[in-house]
C-alpha cells in the first residue's frame, strides 16, 4: 500500500552521486571523475581528497571534456563526466553522438540540476529535453534515479554497465523513501499494486506519484505506482503487464512530454495494449526562475495535477 511508503528523511539527489561515485572508486580503480568547473555544485570534494590523481578539472570546456572522456576509455578508464544537465547534453550534444555514442565508448555522463527544480537559475538552465536528446542516440543508457538512496546505487552500478550511460539528478533537497538494494538497470520498481490506473513516473515525480496515489486511495481508486528509473533500456514487460491490468495511465515527468518518458510509455502501449494515457509534464515550453515547488505548480507537475490526470484519464476508459 502506498500509505506505508514513507520518507526517512531529505537530501539531495546531487550528493547521492557524490556518495555512489565515492564508493564506485573505492572498488574500480579505473574510474576517473572529470569535471567542468563544477566540483561543489556535483558533490566532487570527497572524490578529489581521496583520489586527487584520478580526478581532471576541465574548466568550462564541455565539450573537450567528452573528448577526453572517450579518449581515456581507449586505455581501459571509466570516466564519469560531470556538469549541469543543461551542459552535459544540449552544449555538448555532437561530442556525445560524435566520440561516445556512435562508437560506443564507456563514458558515464552524469548530470545534475535538470528539470524546472533547478529553480532561481531559469530557463537558460533548466534544460527540459534532455532525455529526449539522449534516449534517441543509438546504445545510450538513459537513468532518472527518484532520490538519494537511488541515485546512489545508480551511480554505483553504471561502473559495471559497459557502454555510455546518461545519469540524471538534481539540485533540491528531496524525500528519501527507497532502498539501495532495490535499484537495477533496466528494471521498474513497482511501488504499489493497483487494478484501476498506473501512474508512471521518474525522478523527483516519483515521490509527487506516490503523494497523490495516497490521496487517491482514500477515495477508493486503486493505483498502481511504477518507478520507471530507467527509460532506456525501458523494462517493456512490466510496462505491459501493468496496463493490460489498469487499462489506463498517466505519466509523470520532469521534462518536456515531447520526447521524454510519456512518449516511451505511449510507444510500448500502441504496439502492444492500446489504453488511454495522460501525461504529467511541461508542454512544449521553457521554464523560467522562481523556487522549486511554485515552479512544479506553476507548470502542472505537483500533486493535484497528477490526482486531475488520474481522473481523467479514467473517466476516458470508459
Amino acid at each position: 500500500m502506498l500509505k506505508d511508503i514513507v520518507s526517512t528523511g531529505n537530501k539531495d539527489t546531487r550528493s547521492g552521486f557524490g556518495e555512489g561515485i565515492l564508493e564506485a572508486a573505492r572498488k574500480n580503480s579505473n574510474i576517473i571523475a572529470l569535471t567542468a568547473d563544477l566540483l561543489g555544485s556535483m558533490k566532487l570534494n570527497a572524490f578529489v581528497k581521496e583520489f586527487p590523481e584520478r580526478f581532471i578539472q576541465c574548466g568550462i570546456a564541455e565539450a573537450n571534456m567528452i573528448g577526453v572522456a572517450a579518449g581515456l576509455t581507449i586505455g581501459g578508464k571509466i570516466p564519469y563526466t560531470t556538469t549541469f544537465a543543461n551542459f552535459s547534453t544540449g552544449r555538448v550534444y555532437d561530442q556525445i553522438r560524435q566520440s561516445v555514442a556512435y562508437s560506443n565508448k564507456n563514458v558515464k555522463i552524469c548530470a545534475s540540476h535538470a528539470g524546472l527544480t533547478l529553480g532561481e537559475d531559469g530557463a537558460t538552465h533548466q534544460i527540459l529535453e534532455d532525455i529526449g536528446l539522449m534516449k534517441m542516440l543509438p546504445g545510450m543508457t538513459v537513468i532518472v534515479p527518484a532520490d538519494f538512496n537511488q541515485t546512489k546505487a545508480a551511480t554505483i552500478a553504471i561502473a559495471d554497465h559497459e557502454g555510455p550511460v546518461y545519469l540524471r539528478f538534481g539540485r533540491p533537497v528531496w524525500p528519501i523513501f527507497t532502498n539501495e538494494s532495490d535499484f537495477i538497470i533496466g528494471k521498474a520498481q513497482k511501488l504499489s499494486d493497483g487494478k484501476d490506473v498506473t501512474i508512471f513516473a521518474c525522478g523527483h515525480l516519483v515521490w509527487k506519484a506516490i503523494e497523490a496515489g495516497k490521496i487517491l486511495e482514500e477515495k477508493g481508486i486503486s493505483v498502481e505506482v511504477i518507478n520507471i528509473h530507467t527509460i532506456k533500456p525501458l523494462d517493456v514487460e512490466a510496462v505491459i503487464a501493468s496496463i493490460s491490468k489498469t487499462k489506463c495511465a498517466v505519466t509523470c515527468e520532469e521534462h518536456n512530454i515531447i520526447g521524454g518518458l510519456g512518449d516511451s510509455i505511449a510507444q510500448v502501449a500502441a504496439k502492444n495494449c492500446p489504453v488511454p494515457i495522460e501525461y504529467i509534464g511541461t508542454n512544449d515550453t521553457f521554464g523560467e526562475s522562481g523556487k522549486p515547488a511554485e515552479l512544479l505548480v506553476k507548470y502542472g507537475l505537483d500533486t493535484p495535477n497528477i490526482i486531475a490526470a488520474v481522473e481523467k484519464v479514467i473517466a476516458r476508459k470508459g
